[in-house]
């Protein structure tokens, strides 16, 4: 199989509208987490939630028929699209029909523009609604809306499990380059925030009223965010050939179903020891290679020490030497746009040498024996790196990239 690389990144998250943006904010500590403005949260256990600005939807390059009847996730899907093909300098060839792939991770879709809609009508609003409030709802209209946008007439697949969904993504799109099956991909997801989801996680009671502090001892859960991430996969001997500057490699990926409970981790452990074990076999390489391990953390009091307890399996005493930490205390859950992001942070921390904080962290917790990086970001020297995705449903999987040398 071909080596592949990350040729271009882009982000659009509650830290910023770009890759640049968010990296610096984030390595400083400082966190997108503020009063959910979107929408009236009366009456929800939290008012909280890491909400991308709405200049970052403006879109000023995008053709105005492309976004006619996009949503707000598929306007973040695309912002990040066009980063990401920028930076990867393949901005101009993506406006003639190339037949490169776009595998997202979808969640949310339209249902925020759905929701609009019902709250109209049920307060006596016209039966009709507007084409662009029911074209959103599928879960592959942010795929279809970022092929479309960009003129790319290749494979489109969505994923949707939960919260591991553009981690799973990341990984096909890297097999599919690998393997010939297209010369680029277009990778990642994106997940907006919405009413359905923000009363759900309030139901389930996992969100915190205050700022997330994942791996803390204070940890009372998780905050709900909303972004996007692409990263432009392509086969190397293609990126070397065009002068391409690579961030990292993907060198594997695992994909693992629990079959333990819905919603709740195995505390043991044992299940997502499988899925970095996965992860780390496909890529051909051991415990004692990874440098650095951007985590799910969701900061949830059960999920935290079930995941610690996976690294602590799978890394055993040489954990207290890996850096382990979560981006979610800046940048909120994002759900199906979460592997992603954290997937471009991950290859940035890779290509940088720096190890991103854990905003929000100040107290260790003896359940939660890892190093969280407190504070800022750390230098860290990092051949390998791990970005693992534990999801709802049991759906599970983790991420593999190294340094390009």
């Amino acid at each position: 199989m071909a080596e592949v690389w990350i040729t271009g990144i882009g982000l659009v998250t509650a830290l910023g509208c770009d890759r640049e943006t968010t990296w610096s904010r984030l390595l400083r500590g400082e966190s997108g987490v503020a009063a959910l403005r979107l929408f009236d949260t009366a009456g929800y256990r939290t008012h909280l939630a890491a909400q991308v600005d709405d200049s970052c939807l403006a879109l000023p390059s995008i053709a105005a028929a492309a976004l006619r009847h996009a949503s707000r996730t598929s306007r973040l899907g695309i912002a990040a699209a066009a980063e990401a093909l920028a930076d990867a300098r393949l901005a101009g060839e993506a406006t003639v029909h190339r037949p490169w792939a776009v595998v997202f991770g979808g969640g949310s879709a339209g249902l925020f523009e759905a929701e609009s809609f019902l709250r109209r009508r049920l307060a006596g609003g016209p039966r009709t609604r507007a084409l662009e409030e029911f074209l959103e709802v599928p879960q592959d209209a942010s795929t279809d809306r970022v092929a479309e946008a960009f003129t790319l007439a290749g494979p489109r697949v969505t994923v949707t499990t939960a919260c591991s969904s553009s981690t799973v993504a990341v990984g096909l799109a890297a097999e599919m380059v690998a393997g010939g099956e297209v010369d680029v991909a277009l990778a990642g997801g994106a997940d907006g925030l919405c009413r359905l989801t923000f009363a759900g996680f309030n139901s389930l009671r996992a969100v915190d009223p205050h700022p997330a502090k994942p791996f803390d001892r204070r940890r009372k859960g998780l905050n709900l965010g909303e972004g996007a991430a692409v990263l432009i996969l392509e086969r190397a001997e293609r990126a070397l050939a065009r002068g391409a500057r690579p961030y990292a490699r993907v060198l594997g990926y695992g994909v693992t179903a629990d079959a333990f409970h819905m919603t709740q981790p195995d505390a043991s452990g044992a299940a997502w020891e499988r899925t970095i074990r996965a992860a780390l076999a496909d890529a051909g390489l051991t415990p004692e290679d990874v440098d650095y391990i951007n985590a799910h953390g969701t900061a949830t009091e059960q999920n935290d020490p079930a995941e610690a307890a996976a690294y602590r399996r799978v890394f055993g005493e040489r954990l207290a030497g890996v850096p382990v930490s979560s981006v979610k205390g800046a940048l909120g859950h994002c759900l199906c746009g979460a592997g992603g992001i954290e997937a471009a942070i991950t290859a940035l921390a890779v290509a940088r040498g720096m190890a991103p904080p854990t905003a929000g962290f100040a107290e260790p917790d003896p359940a939660c024996p890892v190093d969280p990086v407190p504070g800022v970001g750390r230098p860290w020297p990092i051949r390998v790196a791990l970005s693992a995705s534990f999801a709802f449903g049991g759906n599970s999987a983790a991420l593999v990239l190294g340094k390009v040398t």
